[in-house]
C-alpha cells in the first residue's frame, strides 16, 4: 500500500510540474498586462518601465526560471490588481470554494448511494426507471445552463432565492443545487451498476435464503463491496466540482477561487492565475491520496496487499 501511495504521489508531482508550465506559458499568450493597467495615453517609455518593474521584459524562459525559484521559496509573485502576494489573495478566496465543495460532496454521495442502492434492488421497476431517467438528465445537463435557468426561475420569476452573493443560507441553495446535479447523476448510475453486481453474489443470495431483511441486505451486506467503484468515480467528480465552481461562482457572484481565476484571466493577473491553479492542483492531489487511503479502509485485501 505504501508503494502504491508513493507511486501515485510521484505521478501527481510530475503532472503538477507540467500543469504549472502549461499555465505559465498560455497565460502570457493573452498579451501584456500593461495594456490594461496603464492609461491609453501611456508612452512607450512608461510601458517599458512598467514591464521592467514586473519582469515582463525578460525573456520568457528567464521569467519561468524565476517563477520556479519563487515557488521553492514560497513566493508566487505579487498580484497586479491587489498589489499583494498572489498566494495570500488565493488563500483568502479558497476557503469559500472549499466550503462549497464540502457542502456539495456529502450531499452528492448521500443521494447517489441511497438512490443507486434502492434502484438496484428491483431493476426495471418504477423507482429504478425514474432514478435512471433523472440521473441521466442530471449527468447530461451543463452547469452553466442549470445555473442560468435556476436564477431565472427561482430568483427572478418566483423571487424566493437571491440571485447572487453569500450573505445568508439562502444564497447557498442554488450554487449547491447546481453543483450537486451533475456528479449525483453520474454516481447514481455507478452505484446502481455496482450494487446490482453485489446483489447477485453468492453471499447475498445466502442472506436472502436466511430471511434477512431487505434493508440489511442492501445497506449492510452489499453496500461495502459496492463502494470502491463509487469512491473512484467520486474522486474525479470532486475534482470536477472545483472545475464547476468556476462557472457557478461566476454566475452566482460567489467570492471563491473560481471567480477569482476568471477575473484574473480577464485582467491578465498572471501571478494570481498561477497561484490559483497551483493551489487547486494541490487540493486535487491531496484528495487523490485520501481516496487511495480510503481504499485500504474499505477493502482489507488492499491493505494487506
Amino acid at each position: 500500500m505504501g508503494r502504491f501511495i508513493f507511486g501515485r504521489s510521484l505521478q501527481s508531482v510530475i503532472s503538477l510540474v507540467f500543469l504549472v508550465m502549461l499555465v505559465f506559458f498560455i497565460a502570457r499568450l493573452t498579451g501584456s498586462p500593461a495594456a490594461l493597467y496603464l492609461p491609453p495615453e501611456a508612452t512607450q517609455e512608461q510601458i517599458d518601465a512598467y514591464n521592467a518593474l514586473h519582469g515582463f521584459n525578460d525573456p520568457i524562459w528567464t521569467q519561468f526560471v524565476n517563477f520556479l525559484g519563487g515557488i521553492l521559496q514560497g513566493n508566487l509573485g505579487e498580484s497586479l490588481r491587489f498589489s499583494r502576494p498572489a498566494l495570500d489573495v488565493v488563500l483568502e478566496a479558497f476557503p469559500t470554494t472549499l466550503a462549497l465543495a464540502a457542502v456539495t460532496m456529502p450531499l452528492v454521495l448521500l443521494i447517489a448511494i441511497v438512490t443507486g442502492a434502492l434502484a438496484a434492488w428491483r431493476p426495471g421497476g418504477l423507482f429504478d426507471r425514474l432514478a435512471s431517467l433523472i440521473s441521466l438528465i442530471g449527468a447530461s445537463t451543463p452547469n452553466f445552463w442549470v445555473a442560468i435557468v435556476g436564477v431565472i426561475v427561482f430568483a427572478v420569476t418566483l423571487g424566493v432565492l437571491p440571485t447572487s452573493g453569500t450573505g445568508t443560507w439562502k444564497h447557498w441553495i442554488l450554487p449547491v443545487a447546481v453543483l450537486t446535479l451533475r456528479p449525483a447523476g453520474v454516481l447514481v448510475q455507478v452505484m446502481r451498476t455496482s450494487m446490482m453486481t453485489a446483489l447477485s453474489s453468492v453471499y447475498v443470495k445466502a442472506a436472502k435464503a436466511k430471511g434477512v431483511k431487505a434493508r440489511s441486505i442492501i445497506f449492510v451486506h452489499a453496500l461495502r463491496n459496492s463502494l470502491l467503484p463509487v469512491i473512484t468515480v467520486a474522486s474525479d467528480q470532486a475534482a470536477g466540482i472545483l472545475n464547476g465552481a468556476v462557472i457557478v461562482e461566476t454566475v452566482f457572484g460567489f467570492p471563491g477561487i473560481g471567480k477569482l481565476m476568471i477575473d484574473s484571466v480577464l485582467l491578465r493577473d498572471f501571478a494570481v492565475i498561477q497561484a490559483a491553479i497551483l493551489v487547486s492542483a494541490l487540493a486535487v492531489f491531496i484528495l487523490n491520496i485520501l481516496v487511495d487511503l480510503s481504499y485500504a479502509l474499505i477493502d482489507p485485501r488492499i491493505r494487506h496487499g
